[in-house]
């Protein structure tokens, strides 16, 4: 073997990767290959000194860079990575070195979740910055996101000059899983694992996002607390608690290496029951005095490492592939498997994604193949044994036509993805609807997609202004219990009533246009006086809008161009669907027209909600984030990193007294 070209191979792999993983958040392989990739490297590196770089991400650096977005800053105390074993000879190994300095040594065994490491700072008491892990020096500020974590705590009883904490920001099942099921109405891609969304949401620019996924944290780490010692690890989580932060649940004190390794099988055995990720388990030196003796590289300490456990992989057959029809007629091969227990649960179905995936990794029907979950959630199918194809077995192709409707397959501006074409697809109307009823669009509360499901099959329900005749059915709902019982019913049908007097942004949006979100929807609906002036707007006109491109334009045209869109729309208005724009009536004039405003801190006399609705009575905009393009800066008390960041770029900051006096 060729030394130097497998380690110059495994330096480009591991930086690849890396970035894929920490500046992405959007891996390609699992944890446990990059892992094998970087533990060949640091022996290659090891056996061959000569050939080891300077900058060699796996013994020299930590993976990620600091993204642009966000204000960069410089950590107080570096955020290194842990030395990842693989063996119960290398935990027991481990244990064994540090007994030789200390014989009294006693370690404390956490769980390791599976999330985004965060680094939280407190002064007198209150929290003032969040900042994610970045490069290990410097981080990025994403503190108004973190507000919007309710386990963190933006005060704490014990009034510290200064306290600097560090933990790990996940998405319980439960959030992953609505979060996906949002994906999946909105036609968004679908995620792969919890923490590559955590991360993907900590680093949203508007902080309601953060709000809406649900984050949350637990702390495994004090790094300062001025004006108070401690003695151990242990106890400084206790006093976490005390203080109100969600510490790492149930770490285990161990004296041996025996006790340490039945703590890591032990929470090997519950990690599929618990309700996060988990992506190893951490043994960690307890005293704090022996930390500081035994020190640290510049890449991990020497008082602690990460136990990894194998990703559980199993054989089963793929019995039949089908194809779904999503809500926006994306269509998406489906591995139909031999049902197999896999991560504590039955796994009978595989996304196979679209007919490259199929072709790269020649899948067919009958194939014994090799699945696992990916971030244990997502049942994906990792490749083929081939020596155990069958005879005759054929290349899948996906088909020409929907399989629901039969209407042509036309290829996605991707090249990469198959959409149904067909305007009346039963696939694309029951997805369509339970996007038109959800919280983002015509927000009808108590009206979920297994509703939409049941009064479709029922006949209730074939188009969407059906929605609005469902009243008439009052009686026979009731007596049937598609939908619940009388209570159940007449919320539904109460939330169904109210929603005729949304603005038209919602509608706009419960639409489902391609490539037509919330804001889009917002943005017309100002602009607009009501629905016919949307729908006669052309495409050229519909570029003049800031941030609507070709692509935009054109998807609303083509929309609009369809006649049984526009009988659609007149029939919702007849049904009592309001079709003004609400936002376009009370717009006073334009003199904030191309102009973005930014809100942060609290207003003396009103809240923010209001003076956004202020600003966007006057033709304004208004963002969550400071860019360049930002016009001005609207502070209060406590503005925080978003004035800082207005400084810095020499943008106008305002009070609310200036912003009264600008609409004088």
């Amino acid at each position: 073997m060729d030394v130097k070209a497998r380690m110059d191979e495994l330096y480009r792999l591991v930086e690849y990767h890396a970035n894929r993983y920490y500046n992405d958040d959007d891996p390609e392989i699992s944890d446990y290959e990059y892992d094998a990739l970087t533990r060949e490297l640091r022996q290659l590196e090891a056996e061959n000194p000569l050939f080891a770089r300077a900058d060699s991400l796996a013994t020299k650096k930590v993976g990620g860079t600091a993204k642009r977005e966000f204000r960069k800053v410089a950590h107080d105390v570096p955020v290194i990575s842990l030395q990842d074993v693989f063996s119960k000879e290398e935990v027991i190994a481990f244990v064994e070195r540090v007994k030789q300095q200390f014989a009294d040594a006693e370690f404390s065994v956490e769980k390791k979740i599976d999330g985004l490491t965060l680094v939280l700072r407190y002064h007198n008491g209150k929290l003032t910055e969040a900042i994610t892990r970045g490069d290990g020096a410097i981080g990025e500020s994403v503190y108004e996101n973190a507000l919007m974590i309710k386990s963190i705590p933006q005060t704490i009883p014990e009034k510290l000059p200064y306290l600097e904490v560090r933990g790990e920001c996940y998405m319980s099942t439960e959030s992953f899983e609505a979060a996906n099921r949002k994906q999946e109405l909105t036609g968004g891609k679908i995620y792969q694992n919890r923490r590559n969304s955590a991360a993907g949401t900590l680093r949203q620019l508007d902080p309601n996002v953060v709000k809406e996924r649900g984050l949350d944290i637990f702390i495994f780490n004090l790094e300062i607390a001025e004006g108070k010692s401690f003695k151990t690890h242990l106890e400084t989580l206790e006093w976490l608690a005390s203080q109100g932060f969600h510490v790492l649940e149930e770490p285990v004190l161990a004296k041996t290496a025996d006790e340490v390794w039945a703590a890591i099988e032990h929470i090997g055995k519950i990690r599929y029951s618990l309700n996060y990720g988990l992506d190893g388990a951490v043994v960690k030196v307890n005293s704090l005095a022996q930390r500081q003796v035994l020190g640290m590289t510049s890449k991990v300490p020497h008082w602690a490492v990460a136990y990894k456990y194998p990703p559980e992989q199993k054989e089963t057959v793929i019995e039949d592939i089908t194809v779904q029809v999503g809500r926006t007629g994306r269509m998406t091969p489906l591995a139909i498997l031999k049902p197999v227990r896999l991560a504590e649960t039955t796994v009978a179905r595989a996304t196979l994604h679209n007919q490259d995936y199929l072709d790269e990794k020649d899948i067919r029907i009958g194939d014994t193949v090799i699945v696992q979950k990916a971030g244990d959630i997502i049942p994906e199918v990792l490749s083929v044994v081939k020596e155990k194809r069958p005879a005759g077995a054929v290349r899948f192709v996906m088909p020409s036509v929907c399989p629901v409707c039969g209407a042509p397959a036309e290829r996605e501006s991707d090249g990469a993805h198959l959409h149904c074409t067909g305007t009346a697809c039963p696939a694309k109307d029951s997805r369509s609807m339970a996007y038109f009823v959800s919280k983002d669009a015509m927000n009808m509360e108590g009206f979920g997609p297994a509703a939409v499901e049941a009064l479709i099959s029922e006949g209730y329900i074939k188009r969407i202004p059906d929605i609005y005749r469902l009243k008439e059915h009052r009686a026979r709902l009731i007596e049937e219990g598609i939908v619940g019982k009388e209570k159940s019913v007449d919320n539904m049908l109460s939330a169904i009533e109210k929603s005729k007097d949304n603005d038209i942004d919602r509608l706009i949006t419960g639409l489902g246009i391609r490539n037509v979100g919330k804001q889009s929807a917002k943005v017309l609906a100002a602009r607009y006086a009501d629905m016919q002036a949307v729908m006669d707007a052309s495409a050229e006109e519909l570029t003049q809008i800031p941030d609507f491109g070709d692509i935009v334009a054109g998807d609303i045209c083509s929309y609009f161009e369809k006649p049984e869109n526009r009988a659609m729309i007149a029939e919702l208005g007849e049904l009592g669907v309001n079709l003004k724009s609400k936002a376009a009536e009370s717009r006073k004039d334009d003199r904030f027209a191309g102009k973005t405003f930014v809100l942060t801190g609290t207003l003396p006399t009103m809240t923010r909600d209001e003076a956004s609705a202020i600003i966007e009575s006057y033709g304004g905009k208004c963002s969550g984030s400071v860019s360049k393009k930002t016009s001005y800066v609207l502070a209060g008390e406590a503005a925080g990193s978003k004035l800082t960041k207005a400084q810095e770029l020499g943008i106008p900051v305002i009070s609310e007294d200036d912003l009264m006096e600008m609409i004088k």
